[in-house]
């Protein structure tokens, strides 16, 4: 690191990747064509953008920090491909970019879940996210049903998307060193969310109660969420669910099963 390269902030959770072999993969995983429109999120020093741009990408790079997006810019030659943008990527609209599009990012650990959900509201718009997470929330990501880390974010994810883990990714391919490990993820919308649902905005509110009491019994934990108890019980008995199930146990298709009949 030079005198004139910006130090990383552990308020911003920075830790920028340094390896040219990672970045190699990233961007075989996300399949980069010429002329594709991608969005970067948190480019940091540039190691991904250096890397879409030779493959052709027209980027869209969105920076939070200003001591980085002055970095870049001194350090990718202008003219290029590169749109960069010194702002808060949790509340750009993204449904202003001309879709399609992909995102390709090594996203902030301690924003990655917001984040998600974040691009999740635009998924129709995204034809595919590559994205380096921290290795837990990968794990989250792809968890089955009855997993211990079966969670809201697998729900929700996997309902509207297809998602792999890519590989793993060693701390020593970052400076500074971070104290948690990393995978990378790729994720391909759906063109329909994998089982039918009436009202999205009430299937999020039931998952979200489900498991905001682990330990709670399914019609407890709705009741607490603040759904009236007699209509999760009414509900429940139609359906044939027990309520004394957890909503840990609850498959993408008996949520959306409840919540449709509680719509109902």
């Amino acid at each position: 690191m030079t005198e004139t390269t910006p130090r990383p902030r552990k308020s911003w959770g920075q830790n920028f990747l340094i390896d040219y072999n990672i970045q190699r993969k990233i961007l075989d995983t996300a399949e980069i064509r010429p002329g594709e429109r991608v969005v970067e999120i948190g480019p940091g020093r540039g190691i991904l953008t250096k890397g879409l741009l030779e493959r052709g990408a027209e980027v869209l790079a969105i920076e939070i920090d200003p001591l980085l997006v002055a970095t870049i810019r001194q350090e990718i030659p202008s003219p290029s491909h590169l749109h960069l943008l010194q702002e808060d990527a949790l509340q750009y609209p993204y449904h202003q970019i001309p879709s399609p599009y992909k995102v390709v990012a090594n996203l902030p650990y301690y924003l990655s879940t917001p984040l998600l959900f974040r691009l999740l509201e635009e998924r129709q718009r995204i034809s595919r996210m590559v994205l380096m997470l921290q290795k837990e929330v990968a794990e989250r990501l792809v968890a089955p049903v009855g997993e211990k880390n079966y969670s809201v974010l697998s729900v929700m994810a996997q309902l509207y998307a297809d998602i792999r883990i890519a590989f793993h990714v060693s701390r020593g391919c970052f400076r500074p060193r971070p104290d948690v490990d990393s995978s990378v993820i790729s994720l391909t919308p759906l063109p329909h969310p994998r089982v039918p649902i009436r009202d999205g905005a009430l299937f999020g509110r039931i998952v979200r109660g489900a498991f905001g009491h682990r330990r709670k019994r399914l019609a407890n934990a709705l009741s607490d969420a603040g759904f009236p108890r007699d209509q999760v019980d009414a509900a429940l008995r139609k359906i044939g669910l027990d309520p004394a199930r957890r909503g840990e146990t609850l498959s993408i298709a008996e949520f959306a099963l409840l919540a449709d009949t509680l719509f109902d």
